[in-house]
């Protein structure tokens, strides 16, 4: 929006150049987004707590843990999205078919999370949508996403699948590069539901992936580094450099307020949406699977979701204490804020890893 603005203004003042730099622009969106967040932070936790928009009473956590966070501000995810949108639309390339793919996952997977929010509020528990209700919906989104997507980007690499490690090791996944995308898009966001359980648990390691992709989109829609590097060149993808930079930027604002112990969650309304997102920008780019290794820490905790679910109906027997696997170590006796500083550190490894797959082929 103000990009284009400031484009039809270049040949009158030389010095707006600038702002046709990929560089330039995700540092202005980083920025942005981390101001706006810090500046409606306080006013949208002191109106949700007027209007006692607290976090539901839960049943999937420790007892002490319930308790402790009964009364805390939830729907933060509305902090992060204003961030986060205005930010793109004052300097992305809103003509980019990629931002405006990005733009929708977000928004749509976030209204979908406040709508689960706002059932869990009415309802004064934890019972929002039914789980079987917010997976199709999710799957209906993404699919409509990825159809309109698949409309506008016509070239054969984009249905490829590859793999890290490997010069030229990958898999045309032919039409089934739609519902594979969709699980990518789906499980991404669960996932990041998932973890959102502790105070800026799932926080840190979004703006780990985020940072990880931000460079990963930028070499791919760069023709000289992506050469160099031996990745797939993407025409358009360096945009989605700043979508990252505004994730960034919103989700370290949010955590200023989010930062144990929490002065608001950001609910489904951030977590769906920033999931959604993050599987969005790993399909863009053709790095699905660098996507699960920077990501591993929510692979990691849906899987102990799921193989506790598998465990206890086909045996009766639990394999953790409690799942997701960061209650297990709360049940062990380790302190909330060990568990997270934890579980950041592994989060920082393995995004560490997945930038290390860029030039290990």
């Amino acid at each position: 929006m103000l990009y284009e603005l400031l484009l039809k203004y270049v040949d009158l003042f030389s010095f707006l150049n600038v702002f046709k730099y990929i560089t330039f622009r995700t540092g202005l969106a980083f920025f942005t987004s981390l101001l706006i967040t810090l500046l409606i932070g306080g006013p949208f936790i002191k109106f949700f707590s007027n209007r006692k928009i607290f976090n539901p009473k839960r049943e999937d956590g420790p007892s002490d843990h319930i308790i402790k966070k009964i009364g805390t501000p939830t729907m933060g995810g509305v902090i992060i999205l204003i961030g986060l949108i205005i930010s793109v639309l004052l300097w992305a390339d809103l003509t980019n078919i990629y931002i405006i793919f990005c733009l929708y996952v977000v928004t749509s997977f976030g209204l979908l999370g406040a709508y689960d929010d706002y059932k869990k509020i009415r309802n004064s528990n934890s019972s929002g949508i039914s789980s079987k209700l917010k997976i199709i919906t999710q799957i209906f989104l993404a699919t409509i996403g990825l159809v309109i997507l698949t409309y506008f980007v016509e070239y054969d690499e984009f249905r490829n699948l590859y793999f890290p490690f490997f010069k030229n090791l990958m898999i045309n996944l032919g039409w089934f590069f739609i519902p594979f995308s969709i699980f990518i898009i789906v499980g991404s966001s669960n996932a990041v539901n998932l973890t959102d359980g502790l105070d800026g648990l799932a926080t840190v390691p979004v703006i780990l992936v985020a940072g990880c992709f931000a460079f990963i989109s930028y070499v791919s829609g760069n023709i000289v580094f992506s050469e160099y590097l031996q990745i797939l060149y993407i025409d358009g993808t360096g945009e989605i450099s700043i979508f990252c930079g505004a994730i960034i930027g919103s989700c370290l604002g949010f955590l200023w307020f989010n930062a144990p112990p929490a002065k608001i969650f950001m609910g489904d309304t951030g977590s769906l949406s920033l999931g959604g997102s993050l599987g969005a920008i790993g399909i863009i780019t053709k790095h699905e699977i660098v996507l699960a290794i920077t990501g591993g820490l929510f692979v990691l905790e849906a899987l102990s979701v799921m193989v506790q679910v598998i465990s206890f109906k086909l045996t009766g027997k639990r394999i953790f204490r409690m799942a997701p696997i960061h209650h297990h170590f709360e049940k062990k006796g380790w302190p909330e804020s060990t568990v997270v500083i934890r579980f950041w550190i592994i989060s920082i490894i393995l995004a560490m890893i997945g930038l290390a797959t860029l030039k290990l082929r």
